[in-house]
C-alpha cells in the first residue's frame, strides 16, 4: 500500500529514503528570502543590486527532480551529495535564491532549511565574446585599483589566469568589497583582505572558496568556479563559456547583523522583525536572554539496528520545533557483555521569545521519549 506526503497543496508518493519530517513541510511555503525587511531578504536584494544587469529569480519550488538536482550540474553517481539525507532560465546572467532543505544537527549554526544564492555569467566561447570579457576585466580592475581592499591570490597555474577565472575573480572582489567594507571598517590603511583557495566542486573547474578577514579571523564566505564543459552541454549551451558562485545567506546575515542563533531567522516576533530595513546592515540588539534548560535521555539501541544522530534530531525538531537550543550526544556504549549500544543525549530548551515553565519541558521531553520508542524501537535506560 503506497503511502503518500502532502507537500505545498500536492500528494506524493513516498519510498524507502523518504526522509521528509513534519517541522519541515511546515517551512516549505515561508520564503524567508522573499519577506520585506527580513535580514535574508535584505541580504538578497543587495546581492542583486550588484549585478543589475543579470535576471534575478527568487520564487522557485522546492520540489525538483533527481535529474534536475544532481544530473544537471554534473554530480558524479558516488557524490555524497546524492545519498538520502539551472542556466536553461534566465538566460546568459543569472542570480538565483532559493530554500534548501538538509538533514542536520542542532545548534545555533545549523538548521534543516537555509537559503542558497547562485549566481552564473555566462560568455559567447568565441573572439567576440572574449573581447567583451576583456573589457569587463579592465573596468573590475579600475573599480577595485581605487577601493579599499587587499587580495591574496596566490596561484600562478596558467589556467587560472584565462579570462573567464579572472573576470569571476574580479566581480566576486568587487561582491566582498560591496557586502564587508563597511562592516569591516576597512580603510586604504587597514584595506578588506580576501583570499582565494583552491577547492573541488563537481560542476566548475578550476574551482575556488573564497573567504574574507572579519572579526579577526579567516571566514569562508562562498565557492566558486569556471563552469564545466559538461553542466553548460546538459543545459544546451555548449557553444558558451562562464562562471558561477554559490553562497549560503544565513552565513552571512549571521555575520553582518550578529545574528546569534540561527533560529532567530525564523521568527516572527517584532522584536526581532523591527530592528531590520530594507537595505540597511544593522547591528542586532539581543531583547532577551532567556533561561535555558537541559534534559537527558539515554537509551539502548534495538538489536542490528544503528540510530543516526540525524534521526535523532529529526524526532526532536518535529517534536519541540523552535523551543531547542542545542543536542549533543554526551555518551556512547557497548555492553562488553551483551554487545548492546546505548546512547545518551542531552537536549537544551530555551526559546527565544518567551520563559518555558518546567512543566511544559517535561511534556515536551515525555513527548520525545514515547516518539523514540514508537519511532526507533529503542528501550529507555
Amino acid at each position: 500500500m503506497l503511502v503518500y506526503v502532502e507537500v505545498l497543496g500536492g500528494s506524493y508518493p513516498t519510498d524507502s529514503i523518504t526522509n521528509i519530517t513534519p517541522s519541515i513541510i511546515a517551512k516549505t511555503h515561508l520564503q524567508l528570502h522573499n519577506q520585506p525587511s527580513h535580514p535574508l531578504n535584505n541580504l538578497r536584494s543587495m546581492i542583486e543590486s550588484h549585478y543589475p544587469d543579470f535576471t534575478h529569480l527568487s520564487s522557485f519550488s522546492p520540489l525538483v527532480t533527481p535529474f534536475k538536482n544532481f544530473d544537471e550540474l554534473s554530480f558524479p553517481q558516488d557524490h555524497p551529495g546524492r545519498s538520502p539525507t539551472i542556466y536553461s532560465q534566465g538566460g546568459n546572467q543569472v542570480a538565483l535564491t532559493a530554500d534548501v532543505y538538509r538533514r542536520d544537527e542542532i545548534d545555533g549554526s545549523h538548521y534543516p532549511v537555509f537559503h542558497q544564492m547562485e549566481g552564473a555569467c555566462i560568455f559567447d566561447a568565441t573572439p567576440t565574446g572574449m573581447k567583451e570579457v576583456e573589457e569587463d576585466n579592465h573596468r573590475l580592475s579600475q573599480d577595485l585599483a581605487r577601493s579599499n581592499i587587499l587580495i591574496e591570490d596566490p596561484s600562478h597555474d596558467p589556467r587560472y589566469s584565462e579570462l573567464v577565472a579572472l573576470n569571476l575573480k574580479l566581480s566576486l572582489n568587487t561582491l566582498m568589497l560591496r557586502l564587508f567594507s563597511g562592516a569591516a571598517g576597512a580603510s586604504s590603511q587597514n584595506p578588506l583582505r580576501v583570499r582565494w583557495i583552491e577547492a573541488y566542486f563537481p560542476f566548475t573547474s578550476p574551482s575556488f572558496e573564497v573567504e574574507v578577514f572579519f572579526g579577526g579571523k579567516w571566514l569562508e564566505i562562498l565557492g566558486s568556479g569556471v563552469v564545466r564543459q559538461a553542466t553548460l552541454d546538459t543545459a544546451n549551451v555548449s557553444d558558451k563559456i562562464g562562471w558561477a558562485f554559490g553562497l549560503g545567506l544565513e552565513r552571512i546575515a549571521m555575520i553582518l547583523y550578529s545574528i546569534p542563533d540561527i533560529r532567530l531567522f525564523w521568527s516572527t516576533d517584532p522584536r526581532f522583525l523591527s530592528q531590520f530595513k530594507d537595505g540597511a546592515i544593522t547591528t542586532f540588539k539581543p531583547y532577551s536572554k532567556y533561561p535555558s534548560c537541559f534534559k537527558d535521555v539515554s537509551f539502548w539501541t534495538p538489536q542490528h539496528k544503528s540510530l543516526h544522530e540525524n534521526d535523532f534530531c529529526d524526532l526532536v525538531r518535529d517534536v519541540a520545533g523552535d523551543l531547542v537550543e542545542d543536542v549533543k550526544k554526551i555518551d556512547d556504549f557497548v555492553h562488553p557483555k551483551t554487545n548492546r549500544q546505548s546512547l545518551c543525549f542531552r537536549i537544551i530548551y530555551r526559546s527565544m521569545d518567551r520563559s518555558l515553565s518546567n512543566e511544559e519541558v517535561n511534556e515536551i521531553q515525555s513527548q520525545v521519549v514515547s516518539g523514540l520508542e514508537n519511532r526507533f524501537g529503542v528501550e529507555i535506560r
